[in-house]
């Protein structure tokens, strides 16, 4: 009896020895290392990239301006200097929502008539663009109907228009607005007709699988997948009318950025006309803004 509870306590000291060495020991990771310099590379790195950021334009407009003097004191004297254009910017927007009367408005006010404007013609766009381009992307044969005819009204200029608004309208707003229209609805459409014509053709088929409806497969399949292409369109046009209403209120008149810097013109006022043009871009650079958020918000591909 002794001799077998010897031999079986054997058996068990060789059993647990061989488990031990069966079971792998987990390997310890060695420490990340430091990258190389330390935080005195990195600081000196978000120094670099701090300087980059402002030093470089910085030194573009301070370019800009050196050459603008130079027109000013050299060439055509008429121009206003930079000083000129600064006090004349810090009187405009000491009251910039003044009213006395219709032709005489503070800036603010001219502004937001344009963006009434410009986002009514916009909508307007993007409601008539996105689902032609779907149909165009969907149905080869839309796609063939229409194409002829976007491609001769897309290059037209947009002040082209103004004159049939005007006939059709005969009032400034609607002309206005149809001039947006027109001309800004080209990107959204073209880019969502190219966004549906990318969808991959297995969706289509797993859609084909499940038996969904032309609705379904637009609402469920198609929309999201083409979401980065109409958000991409609308940038675009967004951009455009912004920049086309300018052009457009100076030749109808009214209220708005564009017919305000035409009177100044009259008015021989060069000083406000330069500052307005700083005011579009900064509107243009915020509007572009606002679409970035929303695109972010509602495009998968920048999530």
């Amino acid at each position: 009896m002794k001799s077998n509870v010897v031999r079986i306590s054997k058996q068990e000291d060789r059993t647990e020895e061989q488990v031990t060495a069966t079971v792998p020991v987990k390997a310890s990771l060695p420490p990340p290392m430091p990258p190389a310099g330390g935080k005195g590379q990195v600081m000196r790195e978000r120094w670099e990239g701090l300087l980059r950021a402002v030093a470089l334009p910085t030194l573009t407009f301070t370019i800009v301006i050196g050459i603008w003097l130079f027109i000013h004191t050299h060439v055509v004297k008429e121009i206003p200097s930079p000083a000129t254009a600064w006090a004349e910017a810090v009187e405009m927007f000491a009251h910039p929502f003044y009213d006395k009367g219709p032709n005489d408005m503070g800036i603010a006010w001219q502004v937001m008539y344009s963006l009434g404007r410009v986002m009514a013609g916009f909508g307007l766009a993007v409601a008539v663009g996105v689902p032609i381009g779907f149909l165009m992307g969907m149905s080869p044969t839309f796609r063939s109907a229409w194409q002829p005819l976007i491609q001769i009204l897309r290059p037209v200029s947009p002040l082209a228009w103004l004159p049939i608004g005007l006939l059709l309208f005969r009032a400034v707003d609607p002309s206005a607005i149809f001039v947006i229209f027109i001309t800004c609805i080209w990107p959204t459409l073209v880019n969502t007709a190219a966004g549906v014509q990318a969808v991959p053709r297995d969706f289509l088929n797993v859609a084909a699988v499940l038996r969904l409806g032309k609705w379904e497969i637009a609402t469920r399949i198609l929309l999201p997948a083409t979401l980065p292409y109409i958000m991409t369109g609308m940038r675009l046009s967004l951009s455009i009318a912004w920049m086309v209403i300018v052009a457009a209120e100076m030749l109808t008149g009214g209220i708005g950025i564009g017919f305000y810097i035409w009177d100044e013109w009259n008015n021989l006022n060069v000083a406000s006309i330069i500052v307005c043009i700083i005011l579009i871009g900064v509107v243009g650079i915020v509007l572009e803004g606002v679409m970035s958020l929303i695109q972010r918000r509602f495009d998968y591909n920048q999530r």
